[in-house]
């Protein structure tokens, strides 16, 4: 007789093992399936947080090079100290870093410069009583014989350091306060490269409201050689920077004092010819190509006096609870896998018990153990074939709770992970490091209070799980291979067995 007849008539005979078999089956294909659907969900978010994160390097100035050098030209020997009062930063040069910008996989960059300017009229900077006091202090520095502009030079913090700190950018929608949403444009437009040469800048909120200014108004401000200097507002940003103890004691360090202008703006400010920069900061499309972005531009600069830091910590913030999730359904397709070998290995193998006459009958008829055992296989793939589309149909409900319940509580272990560890406030792209472009002096940073750029607002909140037929292939071969392992293990039994003993009994 045709064993596959007789394994499609076993079933419809046995309709209670049948089910049984099938449920089996569904329970064990289910979880499988959510497995491979989770770790595909979280390998697409892994490919997109790729495109959308990218990763950020930035040129400024050697620092550590620098000082080296410093120490080693005052007194000819390396082990000397560096003389803090000759040392001077080095600019980052305009044509070295257009050439970088022009490199392969760079999504945008920004030209970072910054200085400081007094008010002249139609403004007033916010502030407080203690920076009223820090201001008197300065006023009677200036009578002295300082000059009034404080753009950062070696008279430190006991120079004029201005009213205003102006942060020229290429772009400052590129700029990290805005694209970590510290900062917000509420009126008006950007600064873009349209504005090199001009005099357009971004002023905060409550500075536009405490002067009753608004976009299209003008208002003058000193250069460094504190000659007044008309500018005209383009746009109105709003900050949630609160700013620091410090920012109560000098004008330009309150976060509501900060103007955004064209990097070539800063240039008109300090005097300079325009050809150098702070630094630049460019904002890659893979960090995967950041180590061969990184190489191709050291060829470009000179490497003794510039240096390139990279900072891939919001790509690997995020990708952390994904990589776990990942691991995770990749082991729950393992153990599910393995389990229901098991499983199914110890219900054929009762099967077998309850089925030894059936058995006896057919091997003293003449048909082959392989046949036997064949049937018992047929039985099992077609309660597969049931399983598996029982599986497809609710794999991505199934897929979606677990993965996106798994998500959310390896994104919740590393947040607190990173609160726990301090944030990311001191680390790359912390205050004066890669993510705010190395602020030369006059535009100081704010001790600890910049932004935070990787923000839980940019992590990824929910896997986009669905089933595509890639998974539906998987699981059917999955499936198959837990058929044929638990026909092998349970086989054992039906090679054992003695047809005229069975008889007999």
């Amino acid at each position: 007789m045709n064993f596959i007849k007789r394994a499609v008539q076993s079933l419809w005979a046995k309709k209670g093992r049948s089910i049984l078999l099938i449920a089996v089956f569904s329970a064990i294909l289910i979880f499988v399936l959510a497995g491979l659907t989770i770790r595909s969900g979280a390998e697409l978010a892994t490919s997109n947080a790729k495109k959308s994160v990218g990763a950020t390097v930035t040129l400024s100035a050697n620092r550590e090079a620098m000082f080296k050098n410093q120490s080693t030209s005052s007194s000819g020997d390396e082990s000397s100290k560096p003389d803090p009062g000759s040392f001077e930063q080095t600019p980052v040069n305009l044509s070295d870093a257009k050439k970088i910008a022009k490199l392969d996989n760079v999504k945008s960059y920004s030209f970072e410069a910054s200085t400081s300017a007094d008010k002249s009229t139609g403004i007033t900077p916010i502030s407080s009583s203690d920076s009223s006091t820090a201001s008197s202090s300065s006023d009677a520095t200036d009578s002295s014989g300082e000059q009034a502009g404080g753009q950062g030079g070696p008279g430190g913090m006991m120079a004029s350091q201005g009213d205003f700190q102006i942060k020229g950018v290429s772009q400052s929608s590129s700029y990290t306060d805005f694209s970590s949403g510290t900062a917000t444009l509420v009126d008006g437009k950007a600064i873009t490269a349209s504005d090199e040469g001009t005099n357009n800048v971004l002023i905060e909120k409550s500075l536009a409201e405490a002067n009753d200014l608004s976009v299209g108004d003008t208002f003058k401000i000193k250069d460094s050689d504190d000659k007044d200097v008309e500018v005209t507002i383009k746009g109105i940003y709003k900050t949630s920077d609160s700013g620091d103890s410090l920012g109560n004691s000098f004008n330009f360090l309150n976060p509501s004092n900060t103007v955004f202008s064209s990097y070539t703006f800063v240039s008109t400010l300090s005097g300079s010819d325009g050809t150098t920069i702070d630094s630049a900061v460019y904002n890659l499309t893979d960090p995967k190509d950041m180590d061969s972005f990184v190489k191709k531009a050291k060829k470009l600069i000179d490497t003794d006096t510039f240096s390139l830091e990279t900072n891939d910590q919001m790509y690997q913030q995020m990708l952390q609870p994904l990589n776990n999730v990942s691991s995770f359904a990749k082991n729950i397709v393992i153990l599910v896998a393995v389990a229901g070998v098991i499983i199914l290995t110890l219900i054929i193998m009762m099967s077998i018990r309850e089925r030894k006459y059936e058995i006896g009958v057919l091997l003293s008829l003449g048909e082959s153990r392989a046949k036997v055992i064949a049937q018992f296989f047929v039985e099992i793939f077609v309660c597969m074939l049931f399983a598996l589309g029982i599986a497809a149909a609710s794999g991505n409900l199934v897929g979606n709770a677990v993965g996106n319940q798994l998500l959310s509580q390896q994104t919740t272990s590393q947040q607190t992970t990173t609160q726990n560890n301090g944030g990311s406030q001191n680390g790359p792209g912390g205050n004066g490091g890669p993510g705010q472009g190395g602020q030369a002096p006059s535009g100081g940073g704010r001790g600890g209070s910049s932004s935070n750029p990787f923000s839980s607002t940019q992590e990824i909140k929910d896997l986009n799980i669905s089933v595509q037929p890639v998974e539906i292939s998987s699981l059917a071969g999955i499936g198959l291979g837990i058929s044929l392992f638990s026909i092998v293990l349970s086989s054992a039994g039906i090679l054992r067995l003695n047809p005229k003993k069975i008889l007999i009994s």
